[in-house]
């Protein structure tokens, strides 16, 4: 493990002050993922800034206009909450697919939606890894990529985005609001996240001296569901999934909203799938139509193209079950 000096932030402009006078500050919250990640000498900071214990990032507060989550509110105590549970169903489903309990109990809201990728080979340092070490290759375009993305990818990384919870929230139009020295700032999730390009190393929106503080949702979503795929039962990361949710009146779908997660190198908004079930009644046809929308483009590799079906399939059966 690469040797650093951990110190504890009392508040956030300490927090924010610390990262921006040495540029190899990294902040620490609930550690799920990067404790693991300094084992293993993929992330080497010289500087570690516990942010664990600032007061007043870890609320939850529902309001007639939405939703707020601070950002180290603890995953579990997120999905147990009851308006979060009765108002945001996707919300707590996506929480609870995420991990196990012991886990839930530790993680934050800010750290998974800043969880890095289990791809293997970014978390081998054996192997080239051009999201680890910017300009590197991708060693996953002719290797094991069975589990990587298909929408989003680029000749440099085709690594999946990993949480599920930014999946539900890209969905719902989720705010991520973020701190500096010299205010706040709020940023679309859909927009926080960066596709890979030419820069793979850069994944989100986040600037040096910056600290996600909350997430905001101001759309409603009772009628909404998280449908997860994966190789077990047990704690697994998808092979694909889907947010939905639906405004259904008289018969007739008024909105829709749907994501994809286990398919893109981040949460992947389907927009035309959503144009496409405007205006139809909550029937099969409609559902397979917007779940083929939700694909294309799609790119798969030499060991993923079965995402594309099933990809399909998960929305059309999240879909279905939201309909019925």
């Amino acid at each position: 493990m690469h040797p650093f000096t951990y110190l504890r932030a009392r508040e956030p402009q300490e927090a924010l002050a610390l990262a921006e006078e040495d540029r190899g500050t990294e902040f620490l919250a609930g550690g799920t993922d990067m404790l693991q990640l300094l084992k293993d000498n993929v992330r080497k900071p010289d500087r570690l800034v516990d942010i664990g214990r600032l007061k007043g990032l870890d609320t939850i507060e529902p309001s007639a206009s939405g939703l707020r989550l601070g950002a180290l509110a603890k995953m579990g105590a997120v999905a147990d909450h009851p308006a979060v549970r009765d108002g945001y169903p996707v919300i707590a489903q996506a929480l609870l697919a995420s991990a196990s309990p012991q886990l839930r109990n530790m993680a934050t809201i800010g750290g998974n939606l800043l969880q890095r990728t289990r791809c293997p080979y970014f978390r081998d340092t054996a192997t080239p890894c051009g999201k680890r070490d910017p300009g590197a290759a991708c060693s996953a375009i002719d290797g094991e990529n069975r589990l990587h993305a298909i929408l989003g990818g680029s000749d440099r990384c085709v690594a999946t985005h990993a949480s599920d919870l930014a999946v539900a929230l890209v969905a719902l139009d989720a705010i991520v609001v973020v701190q500096n020295a010299r205010g706040e700032r709020r940023v679309p999730l859909d927009e926080f996240y960066l596709l890979p390009g030419d820069t793979p190393e850069r994944e989100n929106a986040l600037e040096r001296g910056e600290l996600i503080v909350a997430v905001e949702v101001q759309a409603t979503a009772r009628r909404s569901l998280y449908w997860k795929m994966r190789d077990r039962a047990s704690f697994e990361f998808a092979v694909a999934s889907a947010a939905v949710a639906l405004d259904i009146d008289g018969g007739v779908i008024r909105q829709a909203r749907i994501a994809l997660g286990g398919v893109g190198t981040k949460p992947w908004r389907a927009h035309e799938a959503e144009r496409s079930l405007t205006g139809a009644r909550p029937q099969r046809d409609a559902f397979e139509a917007a779940a083929s929308q939700a694909v294309a483009g799609a790119r798969p590799l030499a060991q993923n193209a079965f995402k594309i079906k099933l990809a399909q399939e998960v929305v059309v059966r999240a879909l279905a079950t939201l309909g019925a």
